[in-house]
């Protein structure tokens, strides 16, 4: 089993920027691919926003995000990181941690059912 405890969101004004956090326990982080995916109230499904390998050397971005938006992990924190600059409106939702055992191929990143593992959220709201 692993737990995902998410941290970092907040209300925002458009513009501005924000560093979401999460801390895994239970595993060895090091062995777990990592992805961020955010929900928008109303909507069934959850996007995903960001990925990346086990050793940090890949990762994935949705093209609204790229260019704003930056995953980074940290093994010996147990810690996955996601960097949020030039928030805008559209980006208000609840952001959610997961974690998968790093067998799935890169393909397959963006995809919910990739991921075994999954946080509780964190709500990210961005006004004008």
């Amino acid at each position: 089993q692993v737990q995902l405890v998410e941290t970092g969101g907040g209300l925002v004004q458009a513009g501005d920027s924000l560093r979401l956090s999460c801390a895994a326990s239970g595993r060895t982080f090091s062995s777990l691919a990592m992805g961020w995916f955010r929900q928008v109230p109303g909507k069934e499904e959850r996007d995903c926003v960001s990925a990346i390998s086990v050793s940090g050397s890949r990762t994935y971005y949705a093209e609204s995000v790229k260019g704003r938006f930056t995953i980074s992990r940290d093994n010996a924190k147990n810690t996955v990181y996601l960097q949020m600059n030039n928030l805008k409106i559209e980006d208000t939702a609840v952001y959610y941690c997961a974690a998968e055992p790093g067998y799935a191929s890169e393909s397959l990143w963006r995809l919910v059912r990739t991921y075994d593992y999954w946080g509780q959220g964190t709500q990210v709201t961005v006004s004008s």
